[in-house]
Order: C-alpha cells, then structure tokens, then sequence
C-alpha cells in the first residue's frame, strides 16, 4: 500500500471533518441551523449549489461518459441555465416573501397543510432514494484504495459488493455526519466551499498529469477522439418516433429536460432551495443562483475532457477498461498517478461526496423537523422552547444518516450510478414541479385538485419507467405535464373556480 497517499487521504478526512465541526458554537436557533443564520456571502452560496448539485456521482459518473460516448452530455448543461431563468423570474420572489424555512411551507401557503406534508414527504423519499445512489458512489472510490490492495496482498479475489464497500459507507457517513450534526448549516456551506476548490484543484491537476503520460500530447489526443467522434457535443435530430424520445442525450432533451430537471432541483427540493433561502436577500440568492451555471458548465466539461484523455491512453495501449465503468477515472488515478498526487486527488473525489451528503443530510432534517415534527409539537404545547426543537433537529441528522447507510447497501445492485441517480430523482420531480406550478400560475386550483395531480403524476411516472423505453431526460416534461394537467381539469371538474386560496 501507498502510505503517504493513504496518510494525505487520512488527514484530509479529519481536518475537513474538524472544520465543519468548528461552527457548533454559532449553532443556537434554528434559523442558524438550517439557514446560516442569513448571513453568507453570495459567492460562498453560489459555490456551495456547485457542491449540492456535484457529487462523486458527478466526478467517476462524468468520465466514464466521455470515455464511453461523447460530449452530449453537455446539452443538458444549457437547459440548466434556461431554468435558472425561470426559478428567479417564477419561484425566488415568492420564497422571499416571509421567513420560510423549508419549500414546502410555499404549498401550505397556497393550498394548505395536506399538500405540505404530501410535497415534504414526496422530497425525503426522492433524497434519500438518490443520496443512497451517491452515498455508495463514495464506496466505489475506498474500496479501489483501500480494500482491493488488501485482498491483492492476500493473493485473493475482490468480491464486488462485498463488506470492503459496506464499510467504506460506513466510515464516510459517521465522518460527515459529525460535522453536520455539530455544525449545521454554516458547516454545510464553508464544507462545500474547501471541498469544491478542492476536487476542481484535484480534477485539473489529474487532467494535466494524464494528458503529459499521453505520448503525442494534445495533438495527438484530439486525433484519435476527433476519428472517434469523442467531441460531437450537439444532436439536433427531431422526430416524434419512439427511438427519438429513447435517446437520453440530444440538443431537444438537453434543453427541455435539462430545464425541467433543474428547475424542480432548483425550484421546488429542499436540498438546493435550503441554500437559496441562506441568502441576505432576494438578490444576493439571484447571483448565487446564475454564477453558479458558469461553474457547473465550466466542471462538466472538465470531467468529460478527462474522460477524453482516458480514452486515449486505454485505446493507446489496448486494454480492456475497468468495470465498472464508473471506476475507471479512480482507477487510474490510484494506480498511475505520481505518489502525493494520487492522494490528493483521491481525497477530492472523496469530498465531493462528503460535501453532497452533509448537504442532504441536513436538508433531510430541516424538513423532517419544520414540516411534520414542528407543527403537530406547537399545537400540542404552543409553548416548546426553540432549544428542543434544535435538539430534535441534530438527533433527526443522526436518524437520517443511518437510513442513507441502509440505502447506500441496497444501491449496490442499481446499475450505472449516474444515470441511477438521475433517473431516480427524474421520476419524482415531475409531480413536485407540476404541483408548485400549479400553485404559482394558477389562482383557482385548490388543495384537492392539486393532491389528485401530484398522485396522478406519480402513477404516470412509474408506469412510464415500468413499461416504457422513454429517456429519463424526459421524465420530469412528462411528469411535470401529467401533474398540471390533470389538477387543472379536476379543479374544473370540480368549480374550484371560486374562493381560490392565493398566495400572500
């Protein structure tokens, strides 16, 4: 084994772990808890979205595109943009309307307590499901250190999903769940912000270490890939076939798709609107909001270059890529990277991971606490002090990080992890978007009609994954569409069109 590696990936762990750790002492409300306290820096909001929407997912997922198909990806890129239009045209000047702490006290506002708890339920079902994907993502990353250089000194066979993983879960989510169970919030954002820089640093610095082991450098990179269209970034093919709405990536999926998916990230989940609520002001959250697509655009093609450069250097030496695929940038990193680089770069994959989970871990929370715990505990006892529900608020932190540990096992056995975590939180968005668009553009839609949408979109999404060959990039559109609709024509049905409930 490689010490001094281990000994960087080892102090990393800890000092990031003490850092977040360090903010427990600002910890005294809950606004402090869960919103900072409303006082960070828009630059420090803006990155710390980076980090919530990055995961390792991103950092293994990312490359082992590029190496395996091209640059479509991108595409979905641009309609994250277009979506960041419309959260800050449609959804930020309402969330600032009042002191919210959670998304879903926007929906109890405009149809009631129902529909809250619906939407709220719906959003720890979606986290947790997708955090269990990203939670043994990180797994993958410890055991290509950790546990098959053991068995390898041993003379054995590295089973696949075996205890090795289990416990690199389990050791990842005690380590973040500390420093977001004493830090909250505060140590949320400034975590994200030491781990971004530090997994961007790690990814640029691997990139130039692969491309200087590449003989013929860049030119003869942009050769191979050019022959083997590695670079095609735009498909504008259009069709209303079934093989057209089967492609996962094209320029129509990206720009629809992309812009749905990351208008209900954005817009209506609680682990992305969290951070948008920690702003000063309306403002400072728009800014956040729009430099943080420059960022995001700026590391997908970074990842995807190294997936590139990947490709070459394997169809260089004719060999067989990893399985699975998603270990391959890892991998490499581990096995050909100079010692203290490999180290380093493996603890920024690492916490890309550990700033993705404490992000979830808390918003998790925040909602279990704001929208179910909190409300029935004032009408029992009006009179419960803000210190208890604070105290619920670390021990509901600890509930959630031993279920992500739970669904990180079981997401053993789903498949590619990228494409794992996106489909899964495509199929539940549709119904959140449908149901928040439903509050913020119309004016007569009421909670019965709004419910009846959210459940049917939900029904219509499984159906579609279940029985259909359908891209998951068109999930939310679909989903999004099939809420909509069909709360507006039962509200009809029904003459919501009187003593309509709007938002204040």
């Amino acid at each position: 084994m490689r010490f001094f590696d281990l000994t960087t990936i080892a102090i990393y762990l800890i000092a990031i772990t003490w850092f977040g750790a360090r903010f427990r002492k600002s910890q005294r409300s809950l606004k402090n808890y869960f919103l900072g306290g409303r006082t960070t820096p828009w630059w420090a909001i803006s990155l710390s979205i980076v980090s919530a929407e990055t995961s390792t997912l991103t950092v293994i997922g990312t490359p082992a595109l590029a190496f395996g198909g091209n640059f479509q990806f991108l595409q979905l890129v641009l309609g994250y943009l277009l979506a960041r239009i419309v959260i800050s045209v449609l959804f930020l000047p309402q969330y600032f309307r009042g002191q919210m702490f959670t998304a879903y006290e926007l929906m109890q506002r405009r149809f009631g307590e129902r529909i809250r708890k619906l939407t709220a339920g719906t959003f720890l079902i979606l986290r947790a499901l997708a955090e269990g994907v990203r939670v043994f993502a990180v797994s993958i990353i410890v055991s290509i250190v950790l546990v098959e250089p053991a068995y390898a000194r041993l003379g054995w066979d590295f089973p696949r999903g075996g205890g090795g993983e289990a416990a690199s879960i389990f050791v990842i989510v005690c380590l973040t769940l500390f420093y977001t169970f004493e830090g909250g919030m505060t140590a949320v954002i400034w975590t994200d912000v030491v781990q971004m820089f530090l997994y961007v640093a790690g990814a640029l610095l691997s990139f130039f270490v692969i491309l200087h082991q590449i003989p013929g450098g860049w030119a003869h990179v942009h050769d191979v890939a050019g022959t083997a269209h590695k670079f095609q970034m735009f498909d504008f093919r259009f069709a209303w076939t079934a093989e057209f709405f089967s492609r996962n990536y094209s320029f129509w999926a990206g720009l629809i798709g992309g812009c749905f998916l990351t208008t209900a990230s954005h817009g209506t989940e609680q682990l992305l609107v969290q951070r948008l609520l920690a702003a000063k002001t309306e403002g400072e959250s728009r800014a956040a909001l729009f430099s943080s697509w420059l960022v995001i655009f700026f590391q997908f093609s970074l990842f995807l270059f190294i997936g590139l450069l990947l490709y070459v250097h394997y169809s260089d030496l004719h060999l067989p890529p990893p399985k699975p695929l998603e270990s391959i940038y890892p991998a490499f990193v581990w096995h050909n990277l100079p010692t203290g680089v490999a180290g380093l770069t493996i603890a920024a994959i690492l916490a890309a991971g550990m700033s993705n989970l404490s992000a979830a871990l808390n918003s998790l929370a925040s909602t279990t606490v704001m929208d179910f715990y909190r409300p029935l505990a004032l009408r029992r006892k009006p009179d419960r002090p803000e210190a208890h529900f604070l105290g619920i608020a670390r021990w509901a932190t600890v509930v959630w990080a031993v279920l992500l540990f739970l669904v990180g096992l079981i997401a053993r056995q789903w498949g590619s992890v990228l494409e794992a975590g996106l489909t899964i939180a495509s199929i539940l968005y549709g119904s959140l978007l449908g149901v928040f668009l439903l509050g913020l553009l119309t004016k007569s839609v009421q909670e019965n009609s709004a419910m009846t949408g959210m459940i049917a979109g939900l029904v219509l999404m499984i159906c579609v994954k279940q029985w259909t060959h359908i891209a998951f990039t068109w999930y939310v559109p679909i989903g999004t569409a099939g809420t909509f609709l069909t709360g507006y024509v039962t509200s009809l049905l029904l003459g919501e069109s009187s003593h309509a409930r709007k938002i204040a």
